[in-house]
Parts: structure tokens; C-alpha cells; sequence
């Protein structure tokens, strides 16, 4: 079992210590003092330079660890590979398409998926993607031209950084049925069943689109007012959430003087 330097989570604080990452377990030192079996973890995170690992059946033990990408990047395959979770070995495209445009350098992958708690993990020999399951906006069993070829693939539409992405899985068809319903299963607490109005529901598609609210005012013939109407109704169903706020101002006698004067200086 090979020792590596690495801060854990301890009653609020980071703390110095070292991790074994071995074949089937890892053991953090002190001041946890503990040996995690790979078969015991039921959920993966990353968030920068430190991951969160869950035991337990209903992920109630839960352990933040924070080390250099190297050490993560070995514990996060060794976890994805062995943990608590439905896997399989498949080929994955991962992004395929980003914003509707296919990416230029994007290939099949041949490793593992594996499907978490809180995540959908793709791991290979070079690559580690996760997909949040609350980030998933649709999953398809489809077909995609493969060395031409029409092959049935899962396709699963997923936000990153606000702009809409694809990846594929691809596997034995018999295998990828039961993977499209497992991750329908996985994600059928994300699912949407409400209704909204026809006038908020063009604002949600202008705003797919990519327009701003500028855009959206004149196109639809709105005033801020009305728009901001909408976007509450689509802020409080969990539609949308705020990028930023937009401020209307109007000059003071301050700045009325100012602009009075400057129009004096340029005509004078």
C-alpha cells in the first residue's frame, strides 16, 4: 500500500496526514485513523483539488480528502472501478457535442461507467469525466453512425457551465437497455412534470437560445416589468437561476449637472 501526503476534513478543519491507497482499501492516518474497503463507498465527488467519498447504504459516513491531481486521479480510479455501484465496461464519448456543434478532437473511450449516487462516472485509461445527476437535462436510447455503421448508443444531454453538452455509451444493445433504464431509474427524482404558461415557457426557450433580456423585451414586446414577472415564475419552479442582477438607474441633479455641462463644453 503505497503512502501519499493529503489534508482530510477533521470536526471542521483541514488537516495534514497521509493516505494508503491500496488494491482493494485505502487507510487514512491520523486523526482518523481508519481503513475504507473501495466495496463500502456508494459515492464519488470532485470539487477542485479535494473529492468526497460516501459509505454507508445511505451514503451516512462521509470523508473529504484534498491532495494533488496525481493522488486524486489514482484514487478516483481505483474508487470508480471497485466501489458499491452499477458498472460496466462500455465505450463513451464525452463531450460529443457541445452547444449543438460537434467537438472536433472528440473519440470513443473504452473503460468503465459507473453510476453513483449523486454522479454518472466514465473512466478509462487517459480520461475521468463525471456527470452530476442533478445537471442531466434528458437521456435517449438512440443511434449514431459509428465507422459507418448505425449502432444504438445512450445519449445523455447534460449542463456544463450553463451550456447544453452530449455524451454517448456505447455497449452490447442487451447491456444498453438495462443501462438506459438504470439511468432513467438514477435520475427520476430530476424529472420535470410540471406545466408552465405558454408565454413563460417562449421566454424559457428564448433564453435556451442564448438571448438576453434585452433581446427577449423586444422580440416578445415585454417591458421589464412583465419580463421580470416571467422570470420569477420560472425562478420559482427551479427553471432558471440567477446570473446576475440588472439595474435601471436615473440621474441624479448630480448627474443631470454633468451632463449639462459636458454638452455646454462640446458645444462651446
Amino acid at each position: 500500500m503505497k503512502s501519499v501526503p493529503v489534508k482530510v476534513e477533521h470536526e471542521g478543519k483541514w488537516v495534514p496526514t497521509t493516505m494508503g491507497i491500496g488494491e482493494d482499501r485505502i487507510r487514512i492516518d491520523a486523526p482518523l485513523g481508519c481503513e475504507i474497503p473501495y466495496k463500502s463507498m456508494v459515492d464519488l465527488e470532485e470539487k477542485k483539488n479535494q473529492v468526497m467519498i460516501a459509505t454507508g447504504v445511505n451514503a451516512e459516513k462521509i470523508y473529504r480528502i484534498a491532495s494533488v491531481e496525481k493522488v486524486l486521479s489514482v484514487l478516483k480510479k481505483f474508487v470508480i472501478t471497485q466501489c458499491s455501484a452499477y458498472r460496466l465496461n462500455a465505450f463513451f464519448m464525452s463531450p460529443a457535442i457541445r452547444g449543438g456543434v460537434l467537438v472536433q478532437d472528440a473519440r470513443w473511450d473504452k473503460g468503465v461507467i459507473a453510476v453513483m449516487k449523486t454522479g454518472i462516472w466514465f473512466v478509462s485509461q487517459d480520461t475521468q469525466v463525471c456527470i452530476p445527476l442533478d445537471d442531466v437535462a434528458d437521456i435517449e436510447l438512440t443511434s449514431r453512425e459509428i465507422q459507418e455503421k448505425n449502432l444504438d448508443v445512450v445519449k445523455i444531454d447534460h449542463l456544463v457551465e450553463n451550456e447544453v453538452v452530449t455524451s454517448f455509451v456505447l455497449c452490447p444493445l442487451t447491456t444498453l437497455q438495462v443501462l438506459y433504464n438504470f439511468l432513467k431509474e438514477a435520475t427520476h427524482d430530476y424529472e420535470v412534470n410540471e406545466e408552465i404558461d405558454p408565454l413563460t415557457g417562449q421566454v424559457a426557450m428564448l433564453v435556451y437560445s442564448g438571448m438576453d433580456s434585452g433581446a427577449i423585451e423586444n422580440m416578445l414586446q415585454l417591458s421589464h416589468k412583465d419580463l421580470d414577472a416571467v422570470y420569477e415564475q420560472l425562478l420559482s419552479k427551479g427553471f432558471a437561476e440567477v446570473l446576475y442582477v440588472r439595474k435601471e438607474v436615473q440621474l441624479t441633479a448630480k448627474g443631470v449637472r454633468y451632463i449639462s455641462n459636458a454638452m455646454k463644453s462640446s458645444t462651446g
